[in-house]
């Protein structure tokens, strides 16, 4: 399955990423068991964590960090209605 294209994106607390899709819902991904790997070492600088951006399905860092786009989209809490 091809997620939808990511309409927002924002760090919020505790290393997670809020994303608004196109089709409306919104979502909230937890990045803390990625921070373990090496390739994101980088994000646990908070500062660095917040220039997270949009990168159409999947979201980005400047460093080249991304996150698979089904795992974002499958492994992250629907807050459509929160």
């Amino acid at each position: 399955m091809i997620p939808p294209r990511i309409k927002e994106v924002k760090a919020v607390e505790d290393y997670k990423i809020e994303i608004l899709y196109v089709n409306g819902e919104k979502k909230l991904y937890d990045m803390k068991k990625n921070l373990k790997h090496k390739f994101y070492e980088k994000l646990n600088n908070p500062e660095y964590f917040k220039l997270v951006k949009n990168a159409q399905t999947t979201v980005e860092w400047t460093n080249g960090e991304d996150v698979d786009p089904n795992d974002l989209y499958g492994n992250s809490v629907d807050i459509t209605r929160a």
